[in-house]
């Protein structure tokens, strides 16, 4: 970590330069060529522009495809005999892009200590002006963080980045994962409640927020939502650990949607997924696509569980644009239990993933948060502790708003596939596999395994948590032959790039194991 530490100085001392993307960015913010000092809004825009939220290649090629989409099955992945062994240098270029920018990521947590640095340093009346990048800032920060905890567990976090706040080298602690995981949920609260009552800002601060704001364009209340929705979210993960607290917490959301607004995409008629979620769009000069990371990789075919045992049987409408038939009469999935012969010598025989949507798609969005999802989110939590009517209206309209989500993307992609009709659509929430029925138990399954399906390989970090959460989709893992490797992990070791460089490594190196439960793995 002391590497990491001088990374984070050297490299935010130059982060005003952009070098890897300044020709697209100068459409939303001055030239950061003409600045000689960093600024707090241009390092606002630095953070949000961050291809580990984006389906870049290195992204997908090196992180999600090989391993949560692996250990979630939301792509499919060669069968051979170290499927489900981590590769240490991947994983720690993924470590290192949240602690500074090391070459995919932004840096979210580094950017953000220099951004407090920058913000401390002002007169009082410019930090009044300046707290709404940084509460902003703050809500873009937790949600990675999030996502370090959910993937690792403990991680350091209070102390990371003290060169660039205190001016000293230190290694960090590693902080508990449940505490932070409070604080992060207490943290974007706070925010929310910020954004409730910004409205009155100086208009000359509303425009620059939306000039620097390169996510939600400066919409205030869509930064309230996106808050509110992560905390949702959050709690709901922590709710068989802490169920009191996420029920009370969540109850009170859902009970008051005025004072907890989400990202829920409001009347079913109304949602539009460009402007209802929560997406990072892709730079204009951006063509890099999906294609070479899921071919790359091999994970170019139908998961076997999410189209023939989810899709098929409710004749799904989001099968034509998620899936392509490869020149097949039919749409199907390969085995997962086939071995890596059979599968190299079968594949043209099975559905693979659509080219439109995803491989060849250079619009594609990095997704942080959608309507689908949360509405799921409350779906869960309505069954739990609500009403199953409400739970029943919140699962019918969360998969509605999946199927449109899907033909947003393929539409983006150059897609021409009609739109399903109301019927089609009514047909498929109300058929024997997709509609809400059953016991509760059956009834949460459904909902878990939709939002699964619904995140997808794209979202595969977030599908392999709450698979971890929930166990569901109860998906079957074939062994494969590797010592110590026979099946998935429940988290990922510690990078080598982290435990060989952070002396307080000894504090979590009794839980650094693959088969180490995160503190919300309990089910």
């Amino acid at each position: 970590m002391k590497k990491t530490i001088l990374n984070i100085s050297l490299v935010l001392s130059l982060l005003v330069t952009f070098t890897s993307c300044k020709k697209s960015l100068t459409n939303y913010y001055n030239n950061p060529e003409k600045s000689t000092t960093a600024s707090v809004p241009t390092l606002f825009t630095g953070m949000l522009n961050d291809d580990r939220v984006r389906p870049a290649y290195w992204n997908l090629r090196t992180y999600l495809m090989i391993q949560a989409a692996i250990y979630s099955q939301t792509a499919s992945f060669p069968n051979s005999g170290n499927a489900y062994q981590q590769n240490d240098g991947y994983t720690g270029q993924y470590w290192s892009d949240f602690y500074y920018p090391a070459g995919n990521g932004s840096g979210p947590l580094g950017t953000y200590r220099t951004m407090e640095q920058v913000y401390n340093s002002l007169p009082a009346d410019q930090q009044a002006n300046q707290a709404v990048f940084m509460q902003a800032a703050k809500v873009f920060l937790y949600e990675r963080t999030a996502k370090m905890i959910d993937a690792w567990g403990d991680i350091p976090f209070s102390e990371a980045g003290n060169l660039e706040t205190h001016s000293t080298i230190k290694d960090p602690k590693f902080d508990d994962a449940k505490t932070l995981y409070s604080t992060l949920i207490s943290g974007l609260n706070d925010a929310a409640t910020y954004f409730s009552t910004a409205s009155n800002l100086p208009a000359n601060v509303k425009a620059a927020f939306a000039k620097q704001d390169i996510l939600l364009s400066g919409n205030l209340d869509m930064w309230r939502r996106y808050a509110n929705s992560i905390r949702l979210r959050l709690l709901m993960r922590t709710s068989f650990v802490d169920e009191a607290t996420a029920k009370t917490a969540v109850t009170t959301m859902l009970a008051s949607s005025a004072s907890y607004p989400l990202i829920d995409g409001g009347n079913v008629g109304n949602y539009n997924p460009a402007t209802s979620d929560v997406l990072l769009q892709p730079l204009s000069t951006n063509l890099n696509s999906p294609l070479n990371a899921i071919t790359e990789g091999g994970s170019y075919s139908a998961p076997d569980y999410m189209l023939n045992t989810v899709m098929l049987p409710a004749n799904d409408p989001r099968i034509p644009v998620i899936f392509a038939k490869y020149g097949n009469p039919t749409y199907k999935a390969m085995p997962i239990t086939f071995t890596a012969d059979q599968q190299e010598n079968n594949y043209t025989k099975y559905s693979i993933v659509d080219s439109t949507t995803f491989l060849n798609n250079i619009k594609l969005p990095g997704i942080l948060i959608t309507a689908a999802e949360v509405n799921f989110l409350k779906a869960e939590a309505n069954e739990r502790w609500g009403n199953d009517a409400d739970a029943q209206t919140n699962y019918n309209t969360a998969l509605q708003q999946s199927v449109s989500f899907f033909y947003y993307l393929n539409a983006i992609g150059g897609g021409k596939v009609p739109y399903p009709s109301a019927s089609t659509i009514s047909t498929f929430v109300n058929s024997s596999t997709a509609a809400f029925s059953g016991t509760s138990t059956q009834k949460l399954g459904l909902i878990w395994t939709q939002k699964w399906l619904n995140y997808g390989f794209m979202q595969a970090d977030e599908a392999w948590s709450e698979y971890r959460r929930t166990k569901y989709p109860q998906l079957t893992f074939v062994n494969q032959t590797q010592a110590g490797y026979q099946i998935p992990p429940t988290r990922l070791v510690y990078p080598s790039v982290e435990s060989s460089n952070n002396s307080n490594y000894n504090t979590v190196r009794g839980k650094d194991t693959r088969t180490t439960k995160i503190f919300w793995d309990v089910k």
